[in-house]
């Protein structure tokens, strides 16, 4: 399967199976029932003071590209305009900054995700994407590779960072390269897999009248 296409591919929907009927046991000796177990799933982000939350969608990876996709949604009470990249920066296990170039538009690392940014206006509930990439190649072993532990996103340059949780280490093995794609409108389900550039429209132009 083609790299790109691998990028691109989102996680296909669970189908859960249904068990058959049983019949109802005897009550006499019908033995109590457990306790539920206290749930140990993450609780979600909290929206954050500007009305926003961000999240990652997961990493695909082949032949050493790396894509992760990135959800932002409109929790707030107001529409939250973006026009431009998201801006990433990295932590190793210790909490202390990595130096990373980071590339708008991705065009050093791979093509495909180098469309130019739109204006996207979220109403309340709505949600916008983006994509992270890079190569995971060590070409000079007298340069250590860098394994990023953590992630802050800011929305766009200039705005607050908040934390993304990782499902693994973003591996730039010595590039120091980390590519983004530009927020696109984002109506389909969340994933598992970052969605690929046809899936992220662009916006048309929103007359402010029209908010």
């Amino acid at each position: 399967m083609r790299t790109a296409a691998r990028i691109g591919a989102l996680a296909s929907m669970v189908a859960l199976a249904a068990c058959a009927p049983t019949p109802a046991p005897d009550r006499a000796s019908e033995p109590a029932p457990p306790t539920p177990a206290a749930s140990t799933a993450p609780p979600p982000p909290a929206c954050s003071p500007e009305g926003i939350r961000i999240t990652g969608l997961g990493v695909d990876a082949a032949m050493g590209l790396r894509a992760m996709g990135l959800e932002l949604v409109n929790c707030g009470d107001r529409p939250y305009v973006l026009e431009g990249y998201p801006a990433p920066s990295l932590r190793d296990a210790d909490g202390d900054r990595l130096a990373v170039q980071v590339i708008p538009g991705a065009r050093p690392i791979t093509a495909g995700f180098d469309q130019p940014p739109t204006r996207v206006v979220l109403r309340p509930g709505e949600r916008a994407a983006a994509a992270l990439l890079w190569r995971n190649l060590v070409t000079d072993s007298t340069v250590v590779a860098s394994n990023a532990a953590h992630l802050d996103v800011a929305p766009l340059p200039g705005r607050p960072a908040y934390p993304v949780e990782l499902d693994g280490p973003i591996d730039l093995g010595n590039t120091g390269r980390l590519g983004v794609s530009a927020w696109k409108r984002y109506d389909g389900p969340s994933a598992t897999k970052p969605p690929a550039p046809s899936d992220l429209p662009s916006l048309p132009p929103t007359p402010d009248s029209r908010l």
